[in-house]
């Protein structure tokens, strides 16, 4: 099974630090409102929530891999809840690449597979190259073609 790149964790960790930065404002602002002396709380939940995302962050990636097999892409993750997904080449609708603005800084790249279903019908393979992330896109474009049955018309 393939693991993602390393520099993952910091776009993950980099995630977390922004959303916790937000909920650290907003609770000193509501904080401040109610009680002055208690505006360490704020800065404090955002540290906590920093580590606590940092601590994921490496668990996480410690976690998760994919795999390209025959007729499927499988793929492992979860810190908590582990999961394992399997997705048939046959279900494949579309494939994208996808670069946030810190996946572009530190040169990662995710490739997004869309499926045929109604319940989240997409999978994300985040933590990749733009080159490895460009060839899986194409070798999964591929392996869906060559799985679609013979159009009975």
């Amino acid at each position: 099974m393939e693991r993602l790149d390393p520099r993952v964790r910091f776009v993950w960790v980099v995630g977390t630090t922004v959303s916790a930065t937000l909920l650290g404002v907003f609770a000193t602002i509501a904080i401040r409102f109610f009680d002055a002396s208690l505006l360490w709380a704020g800065p404090a939940l955002a540290a906590g929530i920093v580590v606590i995302g940092g601590i994921h962050a490496i668990y996480r990636y410690r976690r998760w891999r994919f795999e390209l097999q025959d007729d499927a892409v499988y793929i492992e993750r979860g810190v908590l809840t582990h999961v394992r997904t399997v997705v048939p080449y046959v279900r494949v609708q579309h494939v994208d690449t996808q670069r946030s603005p810190t996946e572009r800084a530190v040169g990662l790249a995710k490739v997004v597979v869309y499926t045929a279903g109604s319940r989240q019908a997409d999978v994300s393979i985040p933590g990749l190259t733009p080159d490895r992330a460009e060839a899986l896109q194409e070798r999964l474009r591929r392996m869906a073609i060559e799985s679609e049955p013979d159009d009975a018309v």
